[in-house]
C-alpha cells in the first residue's frame, strides 16, 4: 500500500468514526432531553389546544428533531384529541383555531375529531381573537364560542382565486406550447390563458358552491340553527365582535384570561396541547393485527421520494410495497394520498404496485386535502376509497408540452441554432413551437395516456370507460361530489379508512391494531449522509422573487414543471386555489 493510499484510508476511518460519534451524541442528548422533562397532566385539567393548520401529513422526525422542533402532524393532533376524550384527567377542551391557510379536507378531519371528543360529555370551548371562515368553521363545533372584545369575525361567503400568467409570458417572449386532453384539464391554464375559460369557470363555480354548502350545513349543525339562517349570517359579514354575537355566531365576548373564571373551565388547571403531545401515547399500538399505513404525499415523480413530503417517488413507493407484500404479518394497507398528481409514467408504475399488493391483501385509500390527477390514478385499484366531503379529487386528464424560449432570447440578443437528424429530433426543442406533425404525434401519445388512465379507473371502480370519461376530461370534484359520482366509496378521514381496512382484513374493528408506517423514519446515518434527502429529477426550488403571493404561485408552478423529463405526460391538478 502506498503512503498516499494509507493516509486516505486513515482519513476515511476517522471520518466514519466522527460520523458515528456525532450520531451517538445526538441520540444521547435527545434521550436526555426527553427524559426528566416530561410534563405531568393535573387531575382536573383543561386542555388548551392551539390548532394550527395546514398540518403536515407525515412525521418529519429524524435524528436532529430534538434540536429543531417540527409541528405535529395531522395524525398526531387527531390522536391527541382522541386520547383526551378517554383521559379522566382532562375535564374540558379549549380550542384556538389558527387555520386560515388550510384546505377543507384537513379541517373536516380535525372537526370530526373534536365532535367525537364531545361525545364523551366533556365540554368544548372555542376562543377566537380575529377569525376567518376556516377558523370559524372549526370553532363552530364547540359547545361555546367566545370572542375577544374588539376582535373581528371575517366571514362573508366564499371566494376562490386563480392566477394566470399568459400576459407576463408574452411580455418576456416565452410561448407556452402546452396541450391537454379534456376541456376541464386546466393545469396548463396558469400559463396559457389570461383569464378563466368557460369550462374552467364552470368547474370553479361548482366546487365553490359545494364547499360553501358544506360549510353552511356543518356550521348550522354545530350551532343548532337552520341552514337558511346560518347562510344569511355567513354572507352578512365581516363582523365586529359584538355584531358577531348579535348575529348568533358567537356566544360571549371575553378575554382569554377571563375564561378561567367561568364554567366549565372554572376550578380546572390549564394544560397546553404542546405538552400533552409530548406525553400522550400514539393511537393504534394494539396487538390485534398489523396494518401498513403508507403516505403518498407530494408531487408524483419517477425516482426517489424526498423526506420532506414534497415529492413521492415511484422507486421509493415500489420498495415500500414490495416489503409490505413480503410481510405476512401485515394484514392490510391504508394508503394516505395527499397529492396533486404529477408524472403519468410514475403514476402508472405506482398503480402497478398497488394492483399487485391488492391481489395479496386489502388496500384502502384515505384521501387528504388533495388526491387528484395522478393522486387519483394511484388510488384507482383500491378495494375502497375514503375522502372527506371537502377533499379535492378527480381531475382525470392529461397535460404536457413545453415553454418556448426563442422570443425571450431574441429580446436579450441571444441566438440559437440546431443540427438534427430525423424529422422528430427537435420535437422537444425549447427554441420553437411544435410543428403540425410534432403536435399530431404528441396529441396521439397524450390520448393514449388518457385512455390508459380512464381504463385504470374504470377497472378499479367497476365501471365502463364511457362512464369514467363522462366524469373525467379533467373535471375536478369535491369528495362529496365524487362519492355521488361513484369515484369515492365512503366519506370520512384516516380513522374511517383504518376501520374499513380492519373489516376487509377480517380483524376485530373494536380492537386496536399496530400501524407500520411508510416511509420509515430516517436513521442517523441517512440524515448525515443525505441531509436534504436527495429526491427525484430536478428538485431546484427557485428563490422567491417577490413577497407577493402571485409571485410565489408562479415560482411553485415553474418549479413543479421543471421536476419532470421533457415531453413527459402529466396527470397534474391546476396549480392552486387561493380561497377566502
Amino acid at each position: 500500500m502506498s503512503a498516499r493510499r494509507g493516509v486516505v484510508l486513515i482519513l476515511l476511518i476517522m471520518l466514519v468514526a466522527t460520523v458515528v460519534s456525532i450520531g451517538g451524541v445526538v441520540l444521547l442528548v435527545a434521550a436526555g432531553l426527553s427524559a426528566g422533562t416530561a410534563p405531568t397532566v393535573p387531575s382536573n385539567a383543561t386542555l388548551y389546544f392551539k390548532v394550527g393548520a395546514p398540518l403536515p401529513e407525515m412525521d418529519q422526525f429524524d435524528a436532529f428533531s430534538a434540536f429543531v422542533p417540527t409541528p405535529p402532524t395531522l395524525r398526531q393532533t387527531i390522536d391527541a384529541i382522541r386520547r383526551a376524550k378517554t383521559d379522566s384527567r382532562v375535564k374540558t377542551l379549549v380550542i384556538r383555531p389558527q387555520v386560515a391557510g388550510a384546505l377543507w379536507g384537513q379541517l373536516q378531519e380535525i372537526r370530526a375529531a373534536i365532535e367525537d371528543f364531545k361525545s364523551s360529555g366533556k365540554p368544548v370551548t372555542a376562543f377566537l381573537e380575529a377569525a376567518g371562515t376556516q377558523d370559524y368553521y372549526l370553532a363552530s363545533i364547540a359547545d361555546r364560542v367566545v370572542m375577544m372584545p374588539g376582535g373581528q369575525l371575517d366571514v362573508s361567503g366564499l371566494a376562490t382565486y386563480e392566477l394566470f400568467f399568459r400576459g407576463t409570458l408574452d411580455k418576456v417572449g416565452v410561448y407556452p406550447d402546452l396541450l391537454h386532453i379534456g376541456p376541464y384539464k386546466t393545469a396548463a391554464n396558469t400559463f396559457t390563458e389570461r383569464a378563466f375559460t368557460p369550462a374552467h369557470r364552470e368547474m370553479a363555480e361548482w366546487l365553490a358552491r359545494d364547499w360553501f354548502a358544506q360549510i353552511v350545513r356543518d356550521v348550522a349543525a354545530g350551532r343548532k340553527r337552520d341552514d337558511a339562517a346560518i347562510r344569511r349570517a355567513l354572507e352578512g359579514g365581516p363582523y365586529r365582535a359584538e355584531e358577531a354575537r348579535d348575529a348568533g355566531l358567537v356566544d360571549a365576548l371575553a378575554y382569554e384570561d377571563e375564561l378561567d373564571n367561568a364554567e366549565p373551565i372554572q376550578g380546572t388547571r390549564r394544560f397546553e396541547s404542546g405538552d400533552y403531545l409530548k406525553i400522550v401515547s400514539p393511537a393504534h399500538t394494539g396487538t390485534s393485527g398489523r396494518i401498513a399505513l403508507v403516505y403518498a404525499v407530494g408531487t408524483i415523480a419517477s425516482g426517489r421520494s424526498d423526506p420532506g413530503g414534497t415529492v413521492v417517488g415511484s422507486e421509493s413507493f415500489a420498495e415500500w410495497m414490495r416489503k409490505i407484500r413480503l410481510d405476512a404479518g401485515i394484514r392490510a394497507v391504508v394508503l394516505r394520498v395527499d397529492s396533486p398528481g404529477g408524472s403519468a409514467i410514475a403514476s402508472e408504475a405506482m398503480w402497478r404496485e398497488l394492483h399487485l399488493t391488492k391481489a395479496i391483501k386489502p388496500v384502502i385509500v384515505s384521501m387528504g386535502d388533495v388526491a387528484a390527477s395522478g393522486g387519483y390514478y394511484i388510488a384507482a385499484p383500491a378495494n375502497a376509497i375514503v375522502a372527506e366531503p371537502g377533499t379535492i379529487t378527480g381531475s382525470i386528464g392529461v397535460v404536457t408540452g413545453k415553454l418556448v424560449l426563442e422570443g425571450a432570447l431574441d429580446k436579450i440578443g441571444v441566438g440559437s441554432g440546431a443540427v438534427s437528424i430525423g424529422p422528430m429530433a427537435e420535437i422537444y426543442s425549447p427554441f420553437k413551437p411544435f410543428s403540425a406533425p410534432e403536435r399530431e404525434r404528441i396529441e396521439s401519445h397524450m390520448q393514449a395516456t388518457y385512455d390508459l388512465f380512464v381504463s385504470r379507473v374504470a377497472d378499479g371502480r367497476n365501471k365502463t370507460p364511457q362512464q369514467i370519461d363522462a366524469v373525467g376530461q379533467g373535471r375536478v370534484w369535491t369528495g362529496q361530489q365524487a362519492r355521488e359520482l361513484g369515484l369515492v366509496d365512503e366519506l370520512g378521514g384516516l380513522e374511517t379508512a383504518i376501520r374499513l381496512a380492519k373489516q376487509h382484513a377480517k380483524l376485530d374493528v373494536n380492537r386496536d391494531v399496530s400501524l407500520v408506517v411508510y416511509p420509515p423514519r430516517r436513521s442517523v446515518f441517512e440524515v448525515l449522509s443525505d441531509p436534504f434527502g436527495g429526491n427525484t429529477g430536478f428538485d431546484m426550488q427557485l428563490e422567491p422573487w417577490f413577497s407577493r403571493p402571485e409571485a410565489r404561485v408562479f415560482e411553485s408552478a415553474v418549479a413543479t414543471l421543471m421536476r419532470f423529463r421533457r415531453g413527459e405526460p402529466l396527470t397534474l391538478l391546476p396549480n392552486v386555489f387561493l380561497t377566502r
